[in-house]
């Protein structure tokens, strides 16, 4: 099955509005090097209104096809969650995307896979698409237990999903140990992850269904491994961190999956 390929942009807590508002109008400008990808851009929430108004969003919309996404959400509607974001916020901003259950949402903030199955249930709730992360850390990796904690994750963070909810979510592969280090997975280590992650969803639902999600790479993504990554089977995307703060890289990669 062809799967429509999606690369985003997890600018995570960089840059200021000057350079947000730059480096959209440069990725939205050149947006046709990507063909037919997806692209993706998730600012820090500050620079949300921003970012969409450089992208010159409509109603989520973008003439260039650029979309908006956010880092991050609560899961309750409303209430006393003081520097929380409710997801209806996040539409109200133009966002299409959200991303949850980041490595460094789960290992710096303590979120539980609990906490990104509510996240993920309450997005969906909205009409936003969750960018799910799962992956190992090297400990992890090194114990032989890559399968077992990439199951326990998705098991959690999807527990309670119906078939047509999963076909609406992405789900980003990012092995803690190669993100922001420089190291990256080699293609067939990813591609071995990625099959399974698939497998684990049919299982969850059906192969047919399954077929149907789009599972991104991230972790150290670049334009000189972006290509190698891409001619995986089971890898339809990345999740880009540090590289996506450079319109050329982020194109780069963007065309590896074209």
């Amino acid at each position: 099955m062809s799967r429509k390929k999606i690369v985003a942009g997890n600018w995570k807590m960089n840059l200021d509005r000057v350079k947000a508002t730059e480096l959209a109008q440069a990725v939205a400008g050149r947006h046709a090097e990507a063909g037919s990808v997806e692209l993706v851009l998730c600012p820090p929430a500050a620079y949300l209104t921003t970012v969409g108004t450089a992208l010159g969003l409509v109603h989520a919309v973008s003439p260039s096809g650029v979309t908006l996404g956010a880092q991050n959400m609560h899961d309750k509607a409303s209430g006393a969650f003081t520097g929380e974001i409710a997801p209806a916020m996040l539409v109200d901003v133009g966002c299409s995307f959200v991303i949850l259950g980041h490595s460094e949402r789960r290992t710096l903030f303590g979120e539980t896979d609990g906490m990104v199955n509510a996240k993920t249930k309450a997005a969906l709730a909205v009409g936003l698409t969750p960018i799910v992360c799962v992956g190992e850390t090297l400990e992890e990796r090194e114990a032989n237990r890559t399968q077992a904690v990439v199951t326990t994750q998705i098991n959690g963070s999807l527990a309670g999903l119906s078939a047509a909810d999963l076909e609406k979510i992405v789900i980003a592969y990012e092995p803690v140990w190669a993100i922001g280090t420089g190291k990256v997975a080699s293609p067939q280590q990813a591609q071995e992850v990625h099959a399974i992650i698939r497998g684990l969803l049919g299982a969850l639902a059906s192969p047919a269904v399954a077929a149907k999600v789009r599972i991104q790479y991230g972790g150290s993504v670049k334009p000189d491994n972006a290509a190698d990554l891409a001619a995986q089977p089971d890898i339809d995307g990345a999740l880009v961190g540090g590289a996506s703060l450079k319109a050329d890289d982020f194109l780069g990669i963007a065309r590896a999956f074209a």
